[in-house]
């Protein structure tokens, strides 16, 4: 790809003339250098020069990005369609604030199959990673996505237990015995007859069902041939479970359907899109996104969705359905048909069932305004409700809530978690390991983590609106002279919450306030703030127990130069013990496989405390 670079001051008649008429990516910046939004365009100049023009009520998002502006880089390609290749891996890189960057409304549970493995595995997930498992869903509904997984151990009985690697057993576990596992610990199955059926599980989550459907009819027949009624049975009984499964799935089309629909709803400056999955004539899932103010005309927000949408996918089906055409739709399906390796097309239909399935894409866009519009009416009588409980200047959009967990002082680290109006912030979650306080004190290392969080958050204008502290008056009385040194007392709200002791309940604290505040044990406002509290203790004890871990299994070899985990295991294995490996010679040291002499000599050095 041949490019060349230009870096400008800002957006002006003298900078635009600079610009050529030529195809390209632009790169736009704030004051801190940091890139806010990446385009691609034919005709980079005419492009450039729409942002001056831009103003009314409906480009109002696009005019307060260019307000933020200090500079704009472009890079010139020979094509445009180099110019889209380039503009998806710049925004991959900087994922800026204004482009469109699809993240899930919810945390949706994905099924695992892990085919990377000798004897794999079906499990639930959350966490899609590169590890060359296969992937399915997500699925919007976790009881749908338990009552797939229920299916598939009842039809296919793989192995259940944890781990990559399957440990030998002397006798097989419990699911065995109830004919919920082949034992693979024990021998008792052969590999291909268990790689078949991990390849059956694949067709049904693939929603080739009638695919194995129809195998499994000629294996039943087959069994019946050979006199082999038990496992004629058995077959019976899968197709059975698979039929009431394929009556309770939606029919979209034909069996050869396979597409994915869009639906796009905008309401004030929000936009959502959902996507709904067709696999062979039947609806398999959907997901929705939810884009809070997006910058472009509709078409243009639709055709960054898909783009964002297609970049990582596993699988794209050979028909996209839209309710309008995409921007540069046809680039776009040059770009997904080459990724395919065959025709992708795009669609907008007017009649038949495809309208069906636009329309149920669109209700599916429409719900997550709903939701959102619900979730927004039950936070302003939560927020309005604390206001005054409370006694707050504000509203508290914003919690964050402090907590250190140590054991006597060991391991102790500070956890500190955010929610924005009731709902987790996880990507504002941080962890404070304690680095001044040698001992068991609480008020200190709390004293410590909130001088760091205090400094940071002036340094960065990044505050909540209610810091809530796990304890009494004198966590309290801690943050409130912080908070009084760095000049917060009018920025930053402050409260305790004190664990619950025998009958009393849990007692809420205010600066200036002598008695704590009780409220009743069912009031929503006590559940959200011990929920916010029990979040931090989950997050904190979580990382102390790493910690507690990692110190467990330290050893002297980890602080060999040279000498990482490979290394330890192998050393270890070879020697059998730390004495050992501490007595032996550089020759012996350098025998031992990925050692060698040099570092067989820094080791034994080590261990004679020369190193």
């Amino acid at each position: 790809m041949s490019q060349t670079k230009d870096i400008h001051p800002i957006l002006s008649p003298d900078f635009l003339k600079t610009i050529p008429n030529s195809p390209g990516v632009y790169l736009m910046y704030n004051r801190a250098g940091k890139v806010i939004y990446a385009g691609k365009a034919l005709d980079l100049r005419k492009r450039l020069a729409s942002y001056a023009r831009v103003q009314g009520a409906a480009h109002a998002k696009t005019a307060v990005m260019v307000s933020r502006i200090a500079r704009v880089e472009t890079i010139l390609t020979r094509t445009e369609k180099e110019a889209f290749i380039l503009e998806a891996s710049l925004i991959k890189e900087h994922r800026p604030k204004y482009n469109v960057i699809l993240r899930d409304d919810k945390n949706y549970p994905l099924i695992k199959v892990t085919v990377n493995e000798t004897w794999p595995r079906v499990m639930m997930t959350r966490r899609k990673m590169k590890d060359k498992s296969r992937y399915f869903g997500p699925f919007s509904s976790s009881t749908a996505m338990w009552s797939t997984i229920r299916l598939l151990q009842s039809l296919f009985p793989l192995r259940r237990c944890k781990g990559a690697e399957l440990e030998k057993r002397s006798r097989p576990c419990l699911n065995f015995q109830m004919k919920k596992c082949l034992a693979p610990c024990m021998g008792k199955v052969d590999a291909d007859l268990y790689q078949e059926m991990v390849r059956d599980v694949l067709l049904v989550l693939e929603g080739r069902n009638r695919e194995l459907s129809h195998k499994l009819k000629e294996k039943m027949a087959l069994a019946v041939s050979r006199l082999q009624f038990e496992e004629a049975a058995l077959y019976r009984d899968q197709l059975r479970a698979l039929t009431e499964t394929l009556e309770k799935q939606v029919v979209a089309g034909e069996d050869a359907l396979e597409l994915d629909v869009f639906g796009m709803v905008r309401q004030g400056q929000s936009v959502a899109i959902s996507v709904i999955t067709v696999r062979h004539g039947r609806v398999l899932g959907q997901q929705v996104f939810f884009l809070a103010e997006p910058v472009g005309e509709d078409s243009e927000v639709l055709a960054e969705s898909v783009k964002r949408y297609y970049e990582e996918a596993n699988f794209i089906p050979r028909e996209l359905l839209f309710p309008l055409l995409p921007d540069d739709h046809q680039l776009l399906g040059e770009w997904l048909t080459e990724r395919k390796k065959q025709q992708v097309a795009f669609k907008v239909p007017v009649r038949g069932d495809k309208t069906r399935l636009i329309g149920m894409a669109q209700a599916n866009a429409r719900q997550v305004f709903s939701e959102r519009d619900a979730k927004e009416k039950s936070w302003d009588v939560l927020a309005a409700a604390l206001v005054e409980t409370l006694h707050l200047q504000r509203r508290p959009e914003r919690i964050e809530c402090l907590d250190i967990s140590n054991i006597s002082g060991q391991q102790a680290v500070g956890s500190l978690v955010c929610f924005e109006k009731g709902e987790k912030s996880g990507k504002r979650y941080r962890h404070f390991k304690i680095r001044t306080v040698p001992g068991p004190d609480d008020y200190r290392m709390m004293a410590e983590v909130l001088e760091r969080r205090f400094t940071r958050g002036v340094a960065e204008d990044d505050l909540p609106d209610l810091l809530l502290l796990d304890g009494g008056k004198g966590q309290l009385h801690v943050a409130v002279d912080l908070a009084r040194r760095f000049n917060l007392e009018d920025r930053i709200e402050l409260a305790g919450i004190a664990k619950e002791k025998g009958q009393e309940g849990e007692k809420l604290y205010r600066p200036g306030r002598k008695n704590p505040i009780l409220l009743p044990r069912h009031s929503p406002l006590l559940l959200l703030l011990m929920r916010i509290r029990d979040e931090s203790h989950r997050y904190g004890i979580t990382f102390h127990r790493k910690l507690r871990h990692k110190s467990a299994f330290a050893s002297e070899i980890d602080n060999i130069p040279g000498v990482g985990p490979e290394r330890k295991k192998k050393l270890l294995q070879v020697f059998g013990s730390l004495t050992k490996l501490k007595n032996a010679s550089a020759a012996e040291l350098a025998a031992v496989p990925g050692i060698g002499p040099e570092l067989a000599e820094t080791i034994a050095r080590f261990f004679k405390g020369e190193g």
